[in-house]
């Protein structure tokens, strides 16, 4: 018969156990909380951002592409915005660039086509179709409807 004053598994800690949870091979824990503590799987990891530690489990683990832990998601999310501009593995050379140049240099903004002055349907066309090609000469304005039929049916 197994004695009934037994070590915690977790703790090392004395403690008397039931002789016949001893025998079912369930008394082994000193208290529910070492008994919690030991069933946790994973480890504590450093956060990426801030250095912090956090608790990740196996399955964090396994759902992490980049293998970047973070301690919350404000963490997270601080660290992805810190990335704009050409710094951006996303970045397409600024989108809105002639938009910007044509506002900087009073051009009118005005359909060259059919005439209209709405800026919300005004957009910046280039002339010789290459995107590349920022210069003022090159670029002119156009509503939606013109700027579709100017792509679509010269």
């Amino acid at each position: 018969m197994p004695n009934p004053n037994t070590s915690c598994k977790l703790c090392g800690k004395r403690f008397y156990a039931k002789p016949n949870w001893l025998r079912k091979g369930v008394g082994k824990y000193c208290s529910r909380n070492c008994q919690f503590e030991s069933q946790k799987k994973g480890e504590i990891v450093d956060c990426y951002n801030c250095g912090g530690k956090t608790w990740k489990t196996p399955k964090d683990f396994k759902r992490s592409k980049s293998g970047r832990h973070f301690c919350s998601r404000i963490c997270m999310l601080s660290q992805l915005n810190t990335k704009c501009g050409p710094d951006h593995p996303n970045w397409k050379g600024g989108k809105y660039v002639e938009y910007k140049k044509m506002m900087k240099q009073n051009k009118k903004a005005i359909c060259k086509r059919c005439k209209k002055t709405d800026k919300r349907i005004l957009l910046v066309h280039h002339l010789d179709g290459n995107r590349a090609n920022n210069h003022l000469h090159n670029l002119a304005w156009l509503c939606y409807n013109c700027h579709h039929l100017a792509h679509n049916y010269n």
